[in-house]
């Protein structure tokens, strides 16, 4: 079908995790997901660029400079291909964002900070609804 149309704050409390939402030849879309105050991944970036938009709570965007960004519902933040950043739910309830990225999601990679290498295919699949120990992701032992 050439339009597709989501409630992406139904669909998010529904699934309560993150989710592709669309997936097209020339672009991606997804939902994130953090039920919780202080839910943090880890410091990675993407070769395609992308946006971010706040939908409900609150998101510190932290880069690999040390440098961060708040983004309240309604902000959206635009992240250049190649470029490292953390998303941290510092609200006080669940965080939902969408994002957008260039190209399908099968060409995407997930580069993280740490070995500036390509993890995606690589990292367990996490159940929906399972227990994430965002400390030890924190500490950067563990990635979500």
């Amino acid at each position: 079908m050439a339009i597709n149309i989501v409630d992406v704050l139904e669909l998010a409390h529904k699934e309560r995790s993150r989710k592709v939402i669309m997936d097209t030849r020339k672009m991606h879309a997804w939902m994130h997901y953090y039920p919780n105050p202080g839910d943090i991944d880890d410091l990675h970036c993407h070769p395609g660029d992308q946006t971010f938009m706040v939908l409900e709570g609150q998101c510190t965007m932290h880069f690999e400079d040390g440098g961060k960004a708040e983004m309240k519902p309604g902000m959206v933040a635009l992240i250049e291909g190649g470029t490292f950043y953390q998303l941290e739910n510092t609200g006080t309830g669940p965080m939902v964002m969408m994002g957008t990225r260039t190209g399908p999601r099968s060409a995407n990679t997930h580069i993280t900070y740490e070995t500036k290498k390509d993890v995606k295919g690589i990292r367990p699949k996490r159940p929906r609804g399972a227990d994430v120990d965002y400390e030890k992701i924190k500490a950067g032992s563990v990635r979500d």
